[in-house]
């Protein structure tokens, strides 16, 4: 079999984006996965609807063979939608990666995380670029590609403009339910009384207007159980675009244990496939905990790599105003969001959710009651409720990797010994500016999470000028390893509070059209 020019492993939104300025150069290009598909049994109606109608609704909740239940335990709501079941399925394994004190979470799915993601979006700002060897102007147009491409709303003219700096590519924003409206339109009227708290529309990768095949969100409530409009965007709909060029090939069911060179050209070897595939470049976006494994394996480096990842909470606002409002569909992603500074460690982050579309399990084990009880009082009080996430920055998490003579991958999860006072102090910050618009911190319901549980995972072969081994060149190639380039969150520099998929996807975009740009000149 004739090599290719590129071998990208990982068809998520790292792999996607690396791989557009590669074909569109006509390159030829390969990209493997772990192969898996998204199971598509989700609500066919608006969340409420279905909850009165549908006799099948258990089908979709809890999963035919009771897979919500045997997850009761996983750290993420996500892990017990019986929907993403393949999703998630068989990453750690696969990949040989074990833990301790930290949650690990990656995909073999095609189209990876993107299948059960936030959507969330944020570029970085020239303060947030300094880690970085290259600047903002570099990448953002890249931002601009990429954002255009997949799709982003929330534009508006609000406090968290600048934070998200994305609304050259947005669309308007999806309608938000009524009582996270009527925290925000206090929030305009008292925000002069909390000016370290900047308050606004959420930025997402979600439609509110329909393109390209794609229907805009209705505001039916499904988004954590899967989207029938595809108004959520996912690497799958840009491989289907990839999928149309005659230079681009997919090869799923192949998921890489290692990388061998020979001569001018790199092997893949698959770990159940006995075939060898070859290239003359390597581009590793398999998830930042699986790339990760992968170079250390190459370098035969056993220590010294480091993985952030954001401390994160979660919590639940009451609005007693609105006890006893009728239960309505709305958008079930990140409507508005806020950031403030916390003592020197650098900027927080959080969105609020509507509960409409999150089961009432989801709550009741954060209530500071028997089971039984908290059924009861949630029912009364949930119509009423908001809930939050809260990120602070992933520098105040930094996580050991440690390879085993076997290959074996283990990540010893570590935060920094300041966080636990950075969450209750941001509790406090919280609890006042929530209070201060009318809506209210339930006692005992901010919940921070292990290391790792925020998913966000970054940092561990960055980028710099001037890499040694362990670290990778300003356009990701692998120090020690040359033609191996880095275009996940393994190469990011840093790791904000902010959601940072779209700085993976616009950094593999560049990443991407550096290499096609070489490879074409060096054929010459």
């Amino acid at each position: 079999m004739k090599p290719y020019d590129v071998i990208i492993v990982g068809s998520g939104p790292a792999g996607v984006s690396a791989a557009f300025p590669l074909v569109e150069a006509g390159l030829k290009v390969l990209m493997v996965d772990g192969g898996e598909l998204p199971v598509e049994n989700y609500p066919q109606q608006s969340f409420l609807q279905s909850r009165k109608l549908d006799r099948q609704q258990s089908d979709w909740m809890l999963g035919k063979d009771f897979y919500a239940l045997k997850n009761s335990d996983a750290v993420s709501p996500k892990l017990r939608v019986p929907t993403y079941v393949n999703v998630f399925k068989d990453f750690c394994a696969r990949n040989r990666i074990e833990t301790t004190n930290f949650n690990a979470l990656g995909s073999l799915a095609i189209g990876g995380l993107s299948n059960a993601w936030g959507c969330g979006v944020a570029s970085l700002d020239s303060s947030e670029m300094q880690a970085y060897p290259f600047s903002l102007e570099e990448l953002a147009p890249s931002y601009k590609r990429v954002g255009r491409r997949i799709g982003i709303s929330g534009r508006n003219e609000d406090d968290m403009s600048a934070f998200f700096g994305v609304d050259n590519v947005a669309d308007e924003p999806i309608a938000a339910d009524f009582l996270q409206d009527y925290i925000h339109n206090k929030y305009l009227v008292k925000r002069k009384t909390s000016p370290s708290v900047k308050f606004g529309r959420t930025r997402v990768a979600v439609l509110s207007q329909s393109r390209d095949g794609r229907t805009r969100c209705e505001e039916k409530g499904n988004c954590l159980w899967g989207c029938k409009n595809n108004a959520l965007y996912s690497a799958l709909q840009d491989l289907a675009r990839l999928r149309l060029f005659s230079n681009f090939s997919h090869l799923p069911g192949f998921i890489v244990q290692d990388v061998r060179k020979d001569g001018d050209y790199f092997n893949i070897i698959s770990d159940t496939q006995s075939i060898e595939l070859s290239a003359r470049k390597i581009i590793l976006a398999a998830g930042t905990l699986a790339t990760t494994r992968l170079a250390m394996k190459l370098l035969k480096l056993r220590s010294g790599l480091q993985i952030l990842s954001c401390p994160t909470a979660a919590f639940m606002l009451w609005l007693p105003r609105f006890l006893g409002a009728s239960c309505k569909d709305s958008f079930g992603l990140g409507q508005y969001s806020y950031t403030f500074s916390i003592g020197d460690g650098g900027r927080t982050f959080g969105s609020l959710f509507s509960t409409n579309g999150i089961a009432r399990s989801e709550f009741i084990r954060y209530m500071p009651m028997p089971k039984r009880y908290a059924i009861d009082f949630l029912r009364n009080l949930m119509t009423s409720c908001v809930v939050g996430n809260l990120f602070l920055p992933g520098a105040l998490s930094k996580s050991q990797c440690t390879l085993h003579k076997d290959g074996s991958l283990t990540i010893n999860g570590v935060h920094d010994s300041i966080v636990k006072k950075y969450m209750v102090d941001s509790k406090v910050i919280l609890r006042h500016f929530f209070a201060n618009l009318g809506a209210y911190m339930l006692p005992a319901s901010f919940k921070t999470s292990a290391p790792g549980s925020c998913i966000h995972y970054a940092a561990s072969l960055p980028m710099t000028n001037n890499p040694v081994i362990g670290q990778t060149s300003q356009w990701g190639e692998l120090k020690g390893y040359p033609g191996i380039y880095i275009a996940d969150g393994a190469s990011l520099c840093d790791l904000p509070a902010k959601s940072h998929t779209l700085t993976i996807m616009a950094n593999a975009d560049r990443i991407g059209t550096h290499l096609a740009n070489h490879l074409i000149n060096k054929s010459f």
